[in-house]
């Protein structure tokens, strides 16, 4: 017995020594991480870029932390817009770069104003006289029409390039619910507003049509006038034609060469002798190379002058954070009026950027965003900058910009209001034969329930359209003052209709067409700052950070799983489930825009 005792006892103090020293290890290496992380990338003379796009591209990246990277959940397959122009316009200054080599992949941009943005980089990198070569396996639509600003563009001679145009089908669920026996119930105003449409109709609306044509048709031409001034021998007319003639996704590669799309067809070991020989090198020396992660580590140069702030605003509108969104970066209502408070009462902060990339989301969220900017821009310039998509709600936290800028291809407008109300007595009381009584102090008492389980319900509909028509008329009196027009003239452009920016300036709901660094030049102008730096904002939360938050990671990889299961059904499921937790009253666009 004494001997169980005994080892028994040393087994246990065995484990809690070996825990101990294990947390030791563990934490050390989360601080080694950390410190290496935060070097700063030497570089080599006659380097070259290596900027490989193969992956999702969104707004901005949090930053790899230590346990994401022990976790191995942290890997280039999505990297950050932010991320990608720093570096690039990082690359154009740096003397000791010689030039950018775009390696193509599976590349998907959030929108198509985001892959303009990094092409329009790479584009005034070009004016530094230094040289950009792509190659790929395999171009996507939109990394193609990235490397295409290339001087060289080569294709595997296997490859493809998946140029189609623009477009694409949406879900309409209607048919299901009415075998269901369930009926969602559109509270809106805007005959555009079309959000509603995937629950209540079998088909697009003509108005829905209209705008969702316009949109595409507009950014495809723009698209294709970017290409034709790369590729000179082509025209936007005749690569249009190209598209229009064939299923260019299945041609030869030789007719790619043929047609001018491409410069060159190579297999990936030919094309190291060519960088060699932009680089003035022997064809079999050593290429210095820098990744992305090296460039993000390059450091800027010393910070001078007054701060311009940028403040970065993408993703969802929600009024506050719940597990159900863990997965994905949004809006939030509160925290984000605290940010601006803050930035508002920061007296080293001269001037502020909005950067916008934001579908909408939440109306009442929305307004109390507007108010903060207000507060703000009552103490220092505040000039908006739109990304992809600044719609809806998303518009709503921009109107009140001293100066709006847009890219050509940014979606914006949407100024409408709905609420979206399911109803079950179809299944519940009709297929399942279950029905209800009850008693109550007064008429309304019972609304949320009529609402979903009554056939009779006009009564309660029409509070609630009352309840939406004042959240449009709200909407449109804050577009109203921050545009400085009238009720009327907003009413005449709104009604919940999308808008592409290059249609959007005409009409004054954007002052010009430009990217986010025009947009920090602006706000040094309005602020008279003659030297100023730039500082984003939110700052990125500290690494430990993710100690604290280790479930909720644990959800968003497996958000990733599903995504990659489920396809093109993943958002649509995700929506319908987010519907029923969303606010009554919602300033967002559709389910997806087609892209």
């Amino acid at each position: 017995m004494k001997s169980f005792l005994k080892y028994t006892l040393a087994t246990i103090c065995g484990l809690v020594i070996f825990t101990f020293i294990a947390g030791l290890i563990f934490f050390a290496s989360l601080l080694g991480m950390a410190a290496s992380g935060s070097s700063t990338t030497q570089v080599k003379d006659n380097s070259v870029f290596v900027l490989k796009m193969d992956g999702a591209v969104q707004e901005r990246m949090e930053g790899d932390t230590p346990l994401s990277i022990l976790l191995n959940s942290s890997d280039m397959d999505v990297m950050g817009l932010e991320d990608i122009v720093a570096s690039i316009k990082k690359a154009k200054d740096h003397n000791d770069i010689k030039g950018i080599y775009i390696e193509g992949g599976l590349t998907e941009f959030d929108s198509p104003a985001s892959a303009q943005q990094v092409r329009d980089a790479l584009k005034d990198f070009k004016k530094s006289g230094k040289w950009i070569l792509a190659y790929a396996d395999n171009y996507t639509q939109q990394g193609y029409y990235v490397a295409s600003v290339a001087d060289t563009v080569i294709l595997n001679l296997t490859g493809m390039i998946e140029l189609k145009g623009i477009g694409g089908k949406r879900e309409y669920m209607t048919g299901l619910y009415e075998k269901l026996g369930v009926k969602y119930q559109p509270v809106r105003v805007g005959k555009y507003k079309s959000y509603v449409e995937s629950v209540t109709r079998k088909d697009m609306s003509p108005e829905n049509r209209e705008q969702t044509e316009a949109y595409q048709q507009g950014i495809w031409k723009h698209m294709l006038k970017d290409m034709a001034e790369s590729r000179s021998r082509l025209t936007a007319e005749q690569i249009d034609q190209m598209v229009s003639d064939s299923i260019l996704t299945f041609a030869s590669p030789a007719d790619y060469l043929k047609g001018g799309l491409v410069d060159a067809l190579r297999y990936p070991e030919e094309v190291k002798p060519t960088v060699n020989r932009l680089l003035g090198a022997d064809l079999d020396d050593d290429i210095n190379q820098l990744l992305l992660s090296d460039m993000i580590a390059l450091p800027t140069t010393d910070e001078k002058g007054d701060e311009v702030a940028v403040y970065y605003a993408y993703g969802e509108i929600i009024d506050q954070k719940t597990s159900m969104f863990s997965t994905e970066h949004n809006i939030i209502g509160k925290e984000t009026v605290d940010d601006l408070n803050k930035l508002a009462d920061d007296d080293n902060v001269k001037a502020v950027v909005l950067r916008v990339n934001s579908p909408g989301g939440s109306a009442v969220a929305s307004e109390q965003i507007n108010h903060a900017i207000k507060q703000l821009k009552a103490k220092k310039p505040v000039v908006v900058s739109m990304g992809g998509v600044a719609a809806s709600g998303g518009y709503m936290i921009s109107s009140n910009g001293d100066y709006i800028f847009a890219e050509p291809t940014t979606i914006t407008g949407s100024i409408g209001i709905f609420g979206l109300i399911p109803n079950f007595s179809g299944l519940v009381t009709d297929k399942l034969g279950v029905t209800f009584d009850g008693t109550k102090t007064n008429n309304y008492t019972d609304f949320e329930e009529n609402l979903i389980l009554s056939k009779d319900n006009a009564q309660e509909l029409k509070f609630m359209q009352t309840y939406v028509n004042r959240g449009y008329e709200t909407f449109l009196s804050i577009v109203a003052e921050g545009r400085k027009m009238t009720r009327d003239q907003v009413h005449e452009i709104a009604q919940g209709r999308v808008w592409l920016a290059t249609d959007a300036l005409p009409i004054k709901l954007v002052d010009k067409l430009g990217s986010l660094d025009d947009a920090v030049k602006k706000a040094a102008e309005l602020a008279k700052l003659t030297e100023y730096h730039q500082k984003n904002y939110p700052a990125p939360a500290p690494w430990y950070e993710d100690l604290m938050d280790m479930g909720q990671k644990k959800d968003s990889y497996l958000n990733g799983e599903l995504r990659e299961i489920l396809g093109e059904l993943y958002q649509p499921l995700l929506n319908a489930r987010r519907d029923q937790q969303r606010n009554r009253l919602q300033a967002r666009l559709p389910y997806l825009l087609n892209f």
